[in-house]
């Protein structure tokens, strides 16, 4: 008889026929592997100390091939200065710090051992690994190891790593998608199937179905649950296996308690012809929590997604020059490859890959999803260009100062990846009072069926069985997330996709709510905000000529300019766009100009009446060869709905705090406008970071609300934040829940936290109580297994009504308004 590879579980060979067997020596006893490759990595693993791997792991490993001469030096390659340049960060300390992705990841006993193995190595600072991504980071000396050397370490025991590709972290989230989705899908499928048998059992009377019919319909359903038993439950059987050898008891212990002794029963009851049948309770019971489980990992995933979208903002190829200056010739490139000092040509429309200097060109960069801003910045000889951003209006030549790990936008990465990995794990109430009752659950099991068993052994399992099914945590289990569902939903009703569990739980305890400005608190986009004209010349008029000036143009400022505008009777020619300074054209044979103050006051001689007008704001002139008409200054406008929040929120004795990478003065303006006390302006992400961690210092319990690439950070350090609909994808996979409504709905989010917090706790409560009462009553034998499952059923049932007081109101149509 074959036996298995101690290391991956494959077979191994019989000894005739594999004399060698790769013997492992552990715990005194000799173990076969299947190759010399998963004997090298079981040698490593237990002569490093780590052997308790082989106890806590929840699943074989994968089959470890010898690392080949080509692969050892393939590893080398990345301790070349040239290839770290596109994904290992340097700091001021000369610390080196990759994301690294790592293959083979099958539970957490592989991170465990990962973790230790390399944090082992001389030279390691820190290594972290994310088990939903298999996303590790790592931070090293590089003077006393190589990246090459960590990398043979991991491949040592089994495992591959290399530089993170978002690609391959996504093919490991839609594998482990598709596998909850196709044992959801076969327990809804048997709990469909089965309650075809069980509902004409249940409804018919005594003398419609025949015995003989009865028990062949009670033995489809038997053979209908297996699926469920033995392949959907596998999850809950590997959770609670985990918990029992960590020393406690978590939610999947009853679970797993109660499918098996159910299940067991019913098989008992089919083959004897005696006791209850619960196959339609088992196939439901599975299919509700593994739906539950699957929400609960979309969400989990999420988070992990953050740092992706971000990564995906730079292109994969740029446009190189050959030999700059001599040459206008380009090659198209892939951004991994640029080194500091190259120069590119960045078009209209395209991202800049990396950080740099203008070289040459005038043009406008859209930088608001990486500062704020909602102004286009100008872009011309000697500015420098952010990677990420986008490039507006023309052509501009570029050189290289910063790439890969250097960039800016990789800096925000790195604070996103770890204010993440420093967020607290709410705890769920339900599980802390779990762990004593599973325990005494299991113990008053075990001792009613040894006691029935002295006094009447045919009474013992059937009581047994009622203990379990009475007291299964059905209710417990329900109790928290069936109140979060009602309320998520009720929320997502009004505009808010909840999207961390733990959300619901620390909207209650907010006592600061920091605000970021742009897109937030105000629209995100320009508008005229107030128009100057000189002596003799009407706003509608002046707004008019500006208008027919702006007419072909597609920059920011000139939709702003556009819009309620009067209608044009005026006719204009010879149109002149110059990037970054303004148009030009002729009207009524006179040469009109809009744009910059530059631009338009060398050509005019009349004395400028404008000066010290709306410092903060963008303001653009217009005026001809003769005389200045008139200057709009342009800004962001508040959303409607911003004054009567922020009252609002004051009002609920929370405080409120503006926090922007806007100027001081738009900034001092809005905080005014709208009665915030506690104002930051010209914030950057580090500084955004440092602000909320320092109300955090000081014992607050903080609500982030923001839209931005530079918010990300500070949404995932918040202890919970809300990411505005209209803003980024990244903002919105840092946020715990995404605002698609209106901004003022915020306080009736908070109200109903509160009250989902006052129904989570009354359902925990009447779960404890009625477990209590009917756990006694269930011991006595008062309760047959029949009447156990309906009293979980109305137990349940209680439960879920009381969390549908959460659920937003149905609107009832009358037959009048349907005709």
């Amino acid at each position: 008889m074959n036996t298995t590879c101690f290391h991956c579980g494959e077979s191994v060979a019989p000894d005739d026929l594999n004399p060698a067997r790769y013997p492992v020596s552990w715990r005194k006893a000799e173990y076969a592997t299947c190759c010399t490759g998963c004997q090298a990595v079981a040698k490593t693993i237990i002569d490093a100390g780590l052997d308790s791997y082989y106890e806590s792991r929840e699943a074989p490993a994968g089959r470890a091939e010898a690392l080949p001469d080509e692969l050892q030096a393939s590893l080398k390659l990345f301790d070349t200065p040239e290839l770290q340049a596109s994904f290992v960060h340097v700091d001021a300390d000369h610390v080196r710090e990759a994301a690294l992705i790592l293959e083979g990841i099958t539970c957490a006993a592989c991170i465990w051992l990962n973790e230790r193995h390399i944090s082992r190595l001389p030279g390691v600072l820190e290594i972290s690994i994310n088990y939903t991504t298999h996303r590790a980071r790592l931070r090293w000396d590089n003077g006393r190891i190589q990246l090459s050397t960590v990398l043979e370490q991991i491949a040592a025991i089994g495992y591959r790593a290399h530089p993170y590709d978002p690609g391959k972290s996504q093919q490991l989230h839609e594998a482990a998608r598709k596998k909850s989705l196709t044992r959801l899908w076969i327990a809804g499928l048997s709990m469909m199937q089965v309650m075809m048998y069980a509902v004409p059992i249940y409804m018919a009377d005594p003398e419609t179905i025949t015995p003989a019919m009865e028990q062949l319909m009670q033995w489809a359903s038997c053979v209908l649950t297996l699926p469920v038993v033995f392949y959907s439950c596998l999850p809950f059987y590997q959770g609670a296996w985990r918990d029992l050898k960590a020393g406690r008891a978590g939610m999947d212990v009853p679970v797993v308690v109660g499918v098996l002794a159910a299940f067991i029963a019913s098989v008992y009851a089919n083959w004897t012809g005696h006791g209850a049948i619960y196959y339609d309770s088992v196939s439901m019971f599975v299919f509700l929590l593994l739906g539950g489980r699957y929400l609960e990992g979309v969400a989990r995933r999420r988070a992990g997604e953050a740092a992706e979208s971000l990564v995906k903002l730079m292109p994969a190829f740029a446009h190189r020059f050959v030999r700059w200056p001599g040459s206008s010739e380009t090659e198209a490139t892939p951004v991994a490859r640029l080194l500091a000092g190259d120069t590119i040509l960045v078009k209209p429309g395209e991202s800049f890959p990396a950080d740099g200097v203008v070289l040459e060109g005038a043009s406008h960069a859209d930088e608001s999803l990486m500062t704020g801003e909602a102004r286009p910045i100008d872009k011309s000889a000697g500015a420098e260009v952010t990677g990420g951003t986008l490039n507006q209006d023309a052509p501009l030549v570029v050189r290289i100062e910063r790439t890969g790990e250097s960039t800016r936008l990789a800096g925000i990465v790195r604070l996103l990846d770890k204010a993440l990995a420093e967020k607290p794990r709410a705890a769920i109430l339900a599980d802390k009072v779990a762990a004593w009752f599973v325990g005494l659950l299991l113990l008053a099991a075990i001792a009613t069926f040894a006691l029935w068993y002295q006094i009447d052994p045919d009474r013992a399992l059937p009581i047994t069985v009622a203990v379990l099914v009475i007291s299964c945590p059905c209710a417990l289990s329900l109790a928290t997330p069936a109140a979060m569902t009602a309320a998520t939903g009720h929320m997502a009703r009004l505009g808010l996709l909840i999207t961390r569990g733990h959300t619901l739980d620390t909207l209650p305890r907010v006592t600061d709510i920091v605000f970021d400005k742009t897109g937030t608190l105000t629209e995100g986009k320009l508008a005229i905000q107030s128009i100057s004209v000189r002596a003799g010349i009407t706003q509608a008029y002046a707004h008019e000529l500006a208008a027919i000036l702006e007419s072909a143009s597609e920059h920011p400022i000139a939709h702003a300019i556009r819009q309620h505008a009067p209608p044009a009777t005026l006719h204009a020619q010879d149109f002149s766009n110059i990037p970054g300074s303004g148009v030009s054209a002729t009207i009524d044979g006179a040469v009109y100009r809009l744009g910059t103050f530059q631009f338009v006051a060398p050509t005019c001689t009349a004395a400028f009446p404008f000066s010290d007008w709306m410092s903060d704001a963008t303001v653009v002139y217009l005026g001809t060869s003769s005389e200045w008409i008139a200057a709009f200054a342009l800004g962001d406008t508040a959303r409607q709905e911003t004054p009567a929040l922020i009252m609002q929120l004051k009002q609920q004795g929370l405080r409120v705090h503006l926090l922007s990478g806007d100027s001081e003065g738009a900034v001092a303006k809005l905080a005014a406008t709208m009665g915030i006390d506690h104002v930051r302006a010209r914030a950057t992400p580090d500084d955004k970071l440092a602000y909320v961690q320092g109300l955090q210092h000081d014992g607050r319990v903080v609500l982030m609300v923001g839209d931005g690439i530079n918010d990300a950070p500070v949404l995932a350090a918040a202890d919970t934040s809300i990411a505005i609909g209209t803003g980024t994808e990244t903002a919105q996979a840092a946020g715990d829940a995404v605002l698609s409504g209106s901004i003022g709905m915020i306080t009736d989010a908070l109200q109903l936290a509160r009250k989902s917090r006052q129904v989570i706790r009354q359902n925990l409560i009447w779960a404890v109580l009625y477990n209590a009462i009917a756990l006694p009553v269930a011991m006595a034998g008062w309760i047959t297994p029949w009447l156990a499952s309906l009293g979980m059923a109305l137990s349940s049932l209680l439960v879920v009504m009381n969390a549908i007081r959460l659920a937003p109101p149905v609107k009832h149509t009358t037959s009048r308004q349907l005709t």
